[in-house]
């Protein structure tokens, strides 16, 4: 591997930022949630969530919440196991591709499939960090 790569890989504001990009897609829906709120709640609604308003609570908290604790290197393994369940839940309740039809059925299955990419992404994190974290302590 060349040098700079190590140096870059081997960098704390690298590790930071990657964990900031990880994260990015929760902590900017929780702060749209947030700042939006009656939309957001409207939209739990929609989905059948209600009432909307409690769903968008523990929605926001949920996201910008567990974002910060991987952030920050704090229980990493709640952080990302919470997200993951978190968006296999939205795949059923928000893009049900199977009960479609279409083009609006392939959207959904390419969200859906983004979704488990991010899941593998949050359990990659969480598998280094533990890694890390056992090479720290031995």
């Amino acid at each position: 591997m060349p040098v700079m790569i190590t140096r870059i890989l081997d960098a704390q504001w690298f590790d930071v930022l990657a964990r900031i990009l990880l994260t990015l897609v929760f902590w900017t829906s929780g702060l749209g949630k947030l700042f939006d709120f009656t939309a957001s709640a409207g939209i739990m609604d929609d989905f059948g969530l209600q009432p909307g308003w409690a769903y968008n609570i523990a929605t926001l908290i949920l996201q910008i919440g567990a974002s910060l604790m991987i952030i920050c290197n704090r229980g990493v393994w709640l952080a990302t196991g919470a997200l993951a369940v978190f968006t296999v839940l939205t795949i059923p309740i928000a893009h049900p591709f199977w009960a479609k039809s279409g083009e609006e059925a392939f959207q959904d299955m390419t969200v859906a499939l983004e979704h488990i990419s991010v899941i593998g992404g949050l359990a990659v994190y969480a598998v280094y960090f533990r890694q890390r974290e056992r090479m720290l302590f031995q």
